[in-house]
């Protein structure tokens, strides 16, 4: 299987090159709306482009050609489970949710999925996926009959990451939840990427620049962007011009 998107990651991580990627859900990128998104990542283009939902009845497939076709950015799946799996991607982050105790969503989708996923020749990227309390009941608790990590307990929260490189994860996520109230604490963060080697993604809850620049502050090398798109696309250029400075000044 190809490992280019993976080894992408880890050269911009060398490199202390934060990254954007922007999450699409299926079911919320319809008509006027996915035109209006494409347009700005057309003019501001991130480095991904994740797609998926922990609850999508629309096609991914059809978004995913939409997307392939008019942007350069990667696309990589985001998937809530089995069924979202989709061999048009440029690659899959194999989510693992190690922070709940739900076989399912630790290896039950998984075995679902895995000969299709390994025939369909698309990279896949194992990523120790941890929820955060982020001020209300997100999606993902819900759909997977999980409890978040709370806010309060970054000791958990590191030794679900370390375990999660233990077992051979090559990602570790953050994630409180799409449309959170609070993101993920900086000093959840903090103690995460102290105690990690692997690139560290962080989503949910972040709805501006100055929050984006927080979670890089506090040691994302990769921070995810979906509900403050999906609800308002004229936001895209803020961030990505903030995320361009960013990089700028630490290249000096």
């Amino acid at each position: 299987m190809r490992n280019e998107i993976y080894r992408n990651i880890l050269v911009k991580r060398e490199q202390k090159h934060k990254m954007l990627a922007v999450l699409l859900d299926p079911d919320k990128c319809k008509d006027r709306h996915i035109v209006s998104i494409i347009s700005m990542l057309k003019s501001y283009p991130p480095d991904f482009v994740f797609v998926g939902g922990s609850h999508t009845i629309l096609s991914t497939n059809s978004l995913i050609e939409i997307l392939q076709e008019e942007l350069s950015s990667k696309i990589v799946l985001f998937p809530g489970d089995a069924s979202q799996f989709s061999d048009k991607a440029d690659a899959l982050l194999l989510l693992s949710l190690l922070s709940g105790r739900n076989p399912e969503y630790l290896i039950g989708q998984h075995v679902n999925s895995a000969i299709g996923i390994r025939a369909s020749g698309v990279e896949v990227i194992p990523t120790a996926y941890i929820l955060v309390e982020g001020g209300k009941t997100s999606a993902v608790e819900y759909m997977s009959n999980t409890r978040a990590i709370p806010r309060n307990k970054k000791d958990i929260a590191v030794s679900t990451a370390v375990a999660g490189e233990l077992l051979g994860m090559r990602l570790t996520y953050l994630e409180a939840g799409s449309g959170a109230q609070l993101p993920v604490p900086s000093e959840m963060i903090q103690a995460v990427r102290h105690n990690l080697d692997m690139p560290l993604i962080v989503g949910g809850g972040i709805s501006t620049p100055e929050a984006m620049m927080a979670a890089f502050e506090a040691g994302a090398d990769l921070v995810v962007i979906g509900n403050a798109f999906e609800s308002q696309p004229q936001l895209i250029p803020d961030f990505a011009q903030a995320l361009k400075k960013y990089n700028e000044k630490e290249e000096i």
